[in-house]
């Protein structure tokens, strides 16, 4: 049986096969990554919420029922935490949000009871930018998290204290969402692996939502064989989320097998070397990963999307919309509850029409429409990842607004992407994206896996002395500026957002008088001509009526 001290940094897999053999106890297993928490935490900011006793009572259940005979498969004793936008039950889940410091839920989240079925032991709730979306902010009641491989740098968001309890050996395994990027941000500056799934494929029941259109729950561990193994205890039908979409769930974890011999990958080098053009390191790093799937038999030729800002507009104004929407009451009521780095993604949505939202909404079909064409052609579609990793002090609000993500054109076409691990800089991870057909989960996750078992990347990780002082971090040049902007424009902002109910102090105007400029632009990008017969992705289904 491996010594403590080496637990925290065994995969799922690894201690599955321990715990089902009766060489590990999901007891010791949790009690060891408890000292681990207690040992480094302090550091990284990863966990809201830590759920000791609770963890305690069901590693004993999982050890008590696997001595029995009753062993439930490979998530069986194994400990694990949520993104703190999971609900559960009597446990605080707060958002990151001052405005849900008290929510204290009365249910669990569908893919929380699932995890708890399967015997996962939870150890608590992790850091979240607000609400899934604005941050890295210093100015919530909890701090942001930090990244294992250098405490002053960005573990990306909004899952951002699942990669630093991941990267860290705090946890082998956790939920994250992903509305533009949060799931594969953090794995790919932290040196991890997580995977967005088609829209559907994973229930959003009892999940505080971002946007109702592009949001996706999924797993983010150190392999991909952990996250095929999430996959499977989480995917599934279930009618209490009004985006789900039955579909056969095959065996993802089995399907790994097989390798890339013969398999089509269209490489989307457009997304890195001109549409958001980046550093040298990615470049080699992406350059040295198609020669390992070339060496492994695939067939990989460049291919071609529509520019990346394309989707990102469709993107920002249908889920800034949405999201501004869903926290409407509390922006007019107490906006000083919300940080600042919400406020300035949040409140120029005000300044959307509801033609504007229609429009990008008949954008969006046209994007997915235009896929079909490199999925017949294609297994897989590969493209980078984030990294390196920036400084926490560097962020500034406005360059949300300003830049646009790599990861957003898979929220807005639907599909599987998946981000894994390969390569560094400057002792700061790179990763890349492998993005499949909808529903098509298994091919995506058995590309990743080849590639994983053909390098090394994924067995990384950060040095970290425990008890060990966090480094200082402050916020530089992030202080809200109103735009340069004539007055006509800035009375139109004003006078928008007052007719919208909102009341905004000096600050709050500020802030939305910083970011107002680029939704303006944005939207006016958004206002091309249309058919007339051109749909929107907006589709109405009566609710299925299941008789027993």
């Amino acid at each position: 049986m491996p010594m403590n001290t080496e637990l925290h940094y065994l995969t799922i897999a690894e201690a599955a096969a321990l715990i089902a053999a009766r060489k590990l106890s999901p007891l010791e297993y949790t009690d060891a990554l408890l000292a681990r928490i207690g040992s480094v935490d302090a550091q990284l900011n990863a966990f809201i919420t830590l759920t000791a006793e609770f963890a305690s009572e069901q590693a004993r259940k999982a050890e008590t029922e696997i001595a029995g005979g009753r062993y439930r498969g490979a998530l069986h004793g194994i400990p694990f935490a949520l993104k703190d936008i999971y609900n559960t039950a009597g446990i605080l889940t707060s958002g990151g949000s001052k405005v849900c410091r008290d929510n204290i839920p009365s249910f669990d989240a569908a893919t929380t009871t699932k995890l708890y079925d399967a015997g996962a032991v939870l150890l608590g709730k992790l850091q979240t930018h607000e609400f899934a979306h604005g941050g890295p902010s210093f100015d919530l009641p909890w701090p942001p998290a930090r990244n294992p491989w250098h405490l002053e740098h960005f573990t990306g968001g909004s899952s951002s204290g699942s990669g630093a309890a991941l990267a860290s050996g705090m946890i082998p395994a956790s939920l994250g969402s992903d509305t533009g990027g949060s799931i594969r941000g953090p794995s790919s500056f932290c040196n991890l692996v997580g995977l967005m799934p088609t829209s559907g494929l994973v229930s959003r029941h009892g999940v505080i939502p971002n946007s109702f259109t592009f949001d996706h729950c999924g797993p983010m561990a150190r392999t991909v064989e952990d996250c095929a193994i999430l996959l499977q205890a989480i995917a599934g039908f279930d009618a209490r989320d009004a985006g789900s979409i039955a579909s056969d769930i095959p065996d993802y974890r089995a399907a790994l097998a097989g390798g890339v011999k013969g398999l089509k990958i269209g490489v989307l080098r457009h997304y890195w070397e001109q549409d958001m053009p980046a550093p040298a390191d990615v470049g080699r790093a992406m350059d040295a990963a198609i020669d390992v799937f070339k060496k492994l038999g695939a067939k990989v030729e460049d291919a071609q999307t529509r520019p990346m800002q394309d989707s990102f507009d469709t993107k920002v104004i249908i889920a800034e919309s949405e999201i501004y929407s869903i926290h409407y009451d509390n922006l007019k009521l107490r906006p000083g509850d919300f940080g600042r780095d919400f406020l300035g993604r949040v409140l120029p949505a005000c300044l959307f029409q509801a033609s504007d939202y229609v429009q990008a909404s008949r954008e969006h079909r046209c994007i997915v429409a235009g896929m079909q064409a490199l999925y017949e052609k294609y297994d897989v579609l590969l493209t980078a990842g984030f990294g390196p990793a920036p400084r926490l002090d560097t962020h500034k609000t406005a360059n949300f607004w300003q830049k646009t993500s790599i990861f957003t054109p898979s929220n807005v076409t639907g599909g599987p992407s998946l981000v894994l691990p390969n390569g560094a800089s400057n002792g700061l991870p790179l990763g890349m994206q492998i993005i499949g057909r909808p529903f098509d989960e298994a091919t995506v996750l058995r590309t990743g896996h080849a590639y994983q078992m053909a390098t090394g990347w994924h067995t990384r990780h950060p040095q970290l002395t425990a008890g060990a002082a966090q480094p200082a971090v402050s916020p530089k040049g992030n202080e809200p500026r109103a735009a340069d902007m004539d007055n006509a424009t800035r009375d139109f902002v004003l006078h928008t957002a007052e007719r919208a109910g909102l009341k905004l102090n000096d600050t709050q105007k500020t802030i939305l008088l910083e970011t107002a400029p680029f939704a303006l632009v944005m939207a006016e990008r958004n206002r091309k001509p249309r058919e007339r017969m051109n749909e929107p992705a907006l589709v109405f289904r009566f609710p299925l009526k299941r008789t027993k």
